[in-house]
């Protein structure tokens, strides 16, 4: 277990691999922490760093008052990139931490040698459908919404494995006003002019029963960036390094294995 601080805040990382190798950043969704890529690593090529953090307001790291905005997420990362001596990293996201890597990569093209784009857009749901899952939110707690997030994360087969339990878990139990504070930022949020100035190696992957970012919402980010090919994993939903490791491990192997090293 680590803290490192980060665009003054404290933010819980864990990092394996060979200091001083080439590193890829990983950041996780709403409403979970750094164990959302467990599963994956294992299946990851040797001889890379390999260092995942909570968002602020999310798992072991630091809650800073809000409002915050996908800038304010994106100088976090920065900062994490910065301090740990990291750059240029491969930066992988999922959703929210996919719209964090996107803005990363306009902001500071100089930490960002490659990007991945899982189950994320340029730009993810209206204002209107972010507010009336926060005032829900802010009425009843997290609880509240749990089926039908998990309904949106988790492809059927998935949804009814005993495992599904643990994610519920994770879920429930992210601090309110860090998941309140990361809805506003996605709300305000339209980075689609600015992802269609990148000119960078990425890749995007979706799942095919994804009902928080659909494959054709990830397709049409990953038309954004010129030569961006996109890869839908079948009968998964959100979250499918969580779902389906190995087949996301094989997407993301080649890709790491042709940009790690620039």
């Amino acid at each position: 277990m680590r803290t490192v601080q980060a665009n003054g805040v404290w933010l819980h990382v864990a990092d394996s691999g060979p200091v001083g190798a080439p590193a890829v950043l990983f950041a996780n969704s709403l409403g979970t922490d750094l164990r959302l890529w467990d599963a994956v690593l294992p299946h990851l090529p040797e001889g890379l760093r390999y260092v995942r953090y909570d968002k602020r307001g999310h798992g072991l790291s630091e809650t800073p008052p809000g409002p915050w905005t996908i800038t304010d997420l994106a100088q976090d990362a920065a900062g994490l990139v910065d301090t740990l001596a990291l750059g240029p990293v491969v930066f992988v996201g999922l959703s929210i931490g996919g719209m964090i890597g996107q803005h990363l990569a306009v902001t500071r093209p100089d930490l960002v040698r490659a990007l991945v784009l899982s189950n994320t857009a340029a730009r993810m749901g209206d204002p209107g459908m972010w507010a009336a899952r926060m005032a829900m939110i802010q009425a009843d707690g997290l609880g509240a919404l749990e089926g039908a997030i998990l309904d949106r994360w988790f492809g059927p087969a998935f949804r009814r494995r005993p495992e599904a339990a643990l994610w519920s878990a994770m879920l429930t139990r992210t601090p309110r006003d860090g998941y309140l504070a990361c809805c506003a930022a996605i709300a305000a949020a339209d980075l689609t002019a600015q992802t269609a100035r990148l000119r960078l190696p990425a890749l995007a992957i979706a799942g095919e029963c994804d009902g928080a970012s659909p494959p054709d919402l990830v397709e049409a980010t990953a038309r954004l960036i010129p030569g961006t090919p996109c890869h839908v994993i079948p009968g998964t939903g959100h979250l499918p390094c969580v779902e389906a490791p190995m087949a996301f491990a094989e997407r993301l192997t080649p890709f790491l294995k042709d940009h790690t090293h620039g």
